[in-house]
């Protein structure tokens, strides 16, 4: 039988155990770089009984770039199939929905009145908006919404209802879960001791995938190879990774090529070995593609013929997400109840 995570004493278990978070924005379609970077070890991660781990949609975030409500509901479908087609564990973890926990807005006002305004004027992304503007001969807060500026108090709120106490995140984004640690201090110094303070989990091991264009994949820039492709278009855009002129049979440097790296991704370390040799023997660009197609195929295979399945069946979607809900709120509904009577709202009777 597996483990059902336990939700009913938020003490006892920061104590023990402890809890992993992640949150996936619920914005465009997930390609091979979310896939190498994010979910494949988040989804290993989840095979295993001892986890205590939170995966979340983080729809609310999406609302604060995306503004397009199709393109969020079908965002947050894309990505729900796309962890449970690969094996995303349920049994063994929380996988919900941030918009079906009422809780984390509650949440999210409190700490909003605990947050210091000056905080929040030294987050990267609001100082960069501001810069972007000043660029451009504009007011500093041209364009810049209240979503966008209290971000950090809404990623703080995220982490907290759970008391996540390790967030797996690139390094751009250590600076919110030092913000989270310390909104979480100043609230426990007011109101007591009720939140563990994060820690930011960097792993440098974990790939960051070249684009097409040979900068980082991201749906900002375009180039992004999305991860269940049609085998037909998953072809296509392998063959559309910038290459030098090299000629077959003249010698290419692996470790400047998009296509190496794509490949050290998915590769065993014996056929990374091996095509390192055929880059020094001149292997042929198109070869290196056609190779790297066929070992990218043959992993995604099986979960992209489930993805086309489970896309198909919204409504066994919407069951697992209810369920995640279900017990993700078994813990945020007595703790936020805690919550309420450490800052003075709760019945007078």
């Amino acid at each position: 039988m597996s483990k059902q995570i336990p939700m009913s004493n938020h003490t006892s278990e920061k104590a023990t155990q402890d809890t992993v978070l992640t949150g996936i924005t619920t914005t465009g379609t997930p390609h091979l770089g979310n896939y190498v970077g994010a979910i494949r070890p988040a989804i290993d991660a989840s095979q295993s009984s001892d986890v205590n781990a939170y995966y979340f949609l983080a729809d609310f975030h999406a609302l604060i770039k995306c503004h397009d409500p199709k393109m969020v509901h079908q965002s947050t479908r894309e990505i729900a199939a796309t962890w449970l087609a690969l094996g995303l564990n349920t049994d063994n973890v929380v996988f919900y929905r941030q918009s079906d926990i009422p809780e984390i807005t509650q949440l999210t006002w409190f700490l909003n009145c605990v947050a210091a305004k000056g905080l929040m004027n030294r987050a990267h992304a609001y100082k960069d908006s501001v810069q972007k503007n000043l660029d451009a001969g504009e007011d500093p807060d041209y364009g810049i919404t209240m979503g966008l500026f209290s971000y950090p108090v809404l990623m703080a709120a995220d982490i907290l209802m759970f008391n996540g106490t390790k967030v797996p995140v690139g390094r751009d984004q250590i600076q919110h879960i030092e913000m989270a640690r310390d909104i979480a201090q100043r609230f426990n110094h007011i109101f007591g001791e009720h939140f563990a303070l994060p820690q930011a989990v960097v792993d440098d091991n974990v790939a960051v995938l070249q684009g097409l264009d040979g900068r980082k994949m991201s749906k900002s820039y375009g180039n992004t190879i999305p991860l269940f492709l049609p085998e037909k278009q998953l072809k296509k855009h392998i063959n559309k990774i910038k290459t030098n002129l090299l000629e077959p049979g003249e010698p290419k440097d692996p470790d400047t090529s998009t296509v190496f790296q794509i490949w050290r991704a998915f590769a065993s370390a014996e056929q990374t070995a091996s095509m390192r040799k055929e880059f020094e023997g001149g292997i042929a660009w198109g070869e290196a593609k056609k190779q790297l197609f066929e070992l990218i195929n043959d992993e995604i295979k099986e979960p992209r013929e489930r993805y086309n399945e489970l896309m198909e069946n919204p409504v066994f979607i919407e069951q697992k997400l209810k369920e995640g809900a279900e017990k993700a709120r078994a813990y945020s509904a007595p703790f936020m109840a805690e919550i309420n009577k450490a800052v003075g709202l709760y019945s007078l009777a």
